[in-house]
């Protein structure tokens, strides 16, 4: 009998909102350091082992909220396309590194260390970390997937973007 509750509570869980944790913000002021989430669909992304494109400064003139956060974006196109589908745009483990999650911990994701992957933005922390990623990102998400649950309700990290300053968003 106790299993048969069990069950019922955990099946009728899972229609109940999660707590999600805060999304990263730096000094900016904005997720993502106040880059444009959106323009990160339109960029070339390059094979694994190479860097990828900057990302796209936002535009203080141009935000919309999600998540608790403020984000920013280059154009109003851009903003209207995040409001439209935030969660197709906003960057996976509200914009800390991907790494970081896999190991088990919320630390800082740097907007110019990105990748898309099964049409999802992941963030990484440094280009050292980036390596590490890429070198078994199926293996390096199915743990951050399996970590993500228990830590995404813990604070947003507090930390410094190491060796990286904003110079978004830009002011219209």
């Amino acid at each position: 009998m106790k299993r048969v509750l069990f069950a019922a509570l955990a099946a009728a869980s899972f229609g109940l909102p999660a707590f999600a944790g805060d999304q990263y913000v730096d000094t900016t002021g904005f997720a993502v350091s106040g880059y444009d989430v959106v323009a990160y669909r339109d960029l070339a992304q390059n094979p694994v082992g190479t860097a990828q494109p900057a990302a796209v400064p936002g535009n203080a003139d141009f935000t919309a909220d999600f998540n608790g956060s403020t984000f920013a974006f280059s154009s109003a196109e851009n903003r209207d396309k995040f409001a439209a589908n935030p969660d197709f745009y906003a960057p996976q483990y509200d914009g800390h590194c991907a790494y970081g999650v896999s190991k088990g911990g919320k630390v800082p994701g740097n907007p110019n260390l990105w990748r898309i992957v099964d049409d999802k933005l992941y963030l990484n922390i440094t280009k050292n970390v980036v390596g590490f990623w890429e070198e078994d990102i199926p293996g390096n998400l199915n743990l951050a997937e399996g970590n993500w649950p228990e830590i995404e309700p813990a604070n947003a990290s507090d930390s410094p973007i190491p060796n990286f300053t904003s110079t978004a968003p830009e002011k219209g």
